[in-house]
């Protein structure tokens, strides 16, 4: 198993009665980790709420009612509680009446269970993401060497915990994720009536990685209105499937202020999705990939080292452009993503007047100090 990064983190907050949620995509690893620290505890319950059962007695469940089910154990897990109507209620029920009991809660989606948590377990949560395994975990997993010489599968297979440690089974996993498992929590959500036209999204999405994204050059390719397909973009978001950069805009006249770039949160799950699994040397979205990676990798790396900082993208209408802006500390970051190292890369000068930035090019040499801190 590799060893993730939260790990560390939440045995840290075990035992002081704050409930500890994992949200994440499904097949992440939330389960396993979880299940890795509670078996180093002893007895444990664990509630799996894709148990239709589960789902009944837990739904809007009396106190006393909780008490038998939990009965005489101290540490409870329940497992995807996105699945449980009014599960927020429940889980404040079990933390402030029943006080001996340390609650784990794992959750694939947050259409709901983010709402429905947050306003009754306000001061009485740890929460988290765990994403896919991230680069610094796959490293600290297989050496340097090793994770340098995987680069190339990464970015077509993508780090899904099972992709990475099935070599050769990668296509059957992958398909078996995105036409599944992906789907799960969409499809059974109440507000997604035209499963068919989400597919196409995806899709279109898949092929405008690292490009801006017009919700109006959607709505006439899909034939359905602005308002679904926005809409039908959050529920993906939600999913963690895929995630938006804003446009960086302060004070140059010409900055693109209104539109967006979609990324996906894995490379393994686009390529899934447009069925090209083709290697390097056949491809001709090379640096999109690149580019995606390093974005969904840097997300990681800023959740798990918990480093605040907002993320951007920047672009005029003359077409200058940076493609990832960092914003922390009070300074500003500017990034340039190559594939193939280059000396010709330089930052545009309007950008570089107005906001004096760090910039820095990173390529498939230099990479590894972005997406780990060492």
């Amino acid at each position: 198993m590799i060893k993730r990064q939260l790990e560390a983190v939440i045995r840290k907050r075990f035992g002081n009665k704050k409930a500890i949620i994992i949200l994440g995509p499904r097949q992440s690893g939330k389960t396993t980790l979880i299940e890795r620290i509670l078996s180093q505890k002893g007895k444990y319950l664990l509630l799996d709420c894709d148990d239709p059962l589960v789902r009944e007695q837990l739904q809007d469940s009396t106190t006393e009612k909780l008490k038998q089910i939990v009965g005489s154990n101290k540490i409870v897990f329940i497992d995807e509680a996105q699945r449980v109507k009014n599960i927020g209620l429940t889980l404040k029920i079990i933390t402030d009446r029943i006080k001996t009991v340390q609650l784990f809660v794992s959750g694939s989606s947050s259409f709901d269970l983010a709402n429905e948590i947050n306003e009754p377990l306000t001061g009485r949560k740890w929460e988290y993401t765990l994403f896919p395994v991230s680069w610094n975990e796959l490293q600290n997993h297989f050496g340097y060497l090793q994770s340098q010489q995987q680069l190339e599968q990464r970015l077509i297979f993508g780090m899904y915990p099972e992709v990475i440690m099935n070599p050769g089974d990668e296509e059957e996993i992958l398909k078996q994720v995105a036409s599944s498992y992906l789907y799960k929590d969409l499809l059974a959500y109440k507000g997604l009536r035209r499963p068919e036209l989400l597919e196409k999204l995806l899709q279109a999405l898949a092929l405008q990685i690292g490009s801006q994204v017009s919700y109006n050059e959607l709505s006439n390719l899909l034939q359905a209105d602005k308002a679904t397909i926005s809409k039908y973009i959050q529920l993906l978001e939600k999913a963690f499937i895929v995630f938006r950069l804003q446009p960086f805009s302060r004070n140059l006249r010409n900055e693109i202020k209104s539109s967006r770039k979609i990324y996906f949160y894995d490379n393994g799950i686009r390529n899934a999705i447009i069925s090209n699994f083709n290697p390097l040397s056949l491809r001709q979205d090379t640096g999109a990939l690149w580019e995606n990676f390093l974005v969904s990798e840097r997300i990681k790396y800023l959740h798990y080292k918990m480093i605040s900082a907002n993320i951007y993208f920047w672009r005029t209408k003359l077409k200058q452009e940076i493609d990832f802006v960092e914003e922390r500390g009070g300074k500003i970051y500017a990034y340039e993503f190559k594939w193939k190292p280059s000396k010709k890369v330089k930052i545009p000068p309007a950008f570089n007047q107005e906001y004096h930035p760090d910039f820095q090019l990173i390529d498939k040499e230099n990479f590894n100090d972005f997406l780990t801190g060492k």
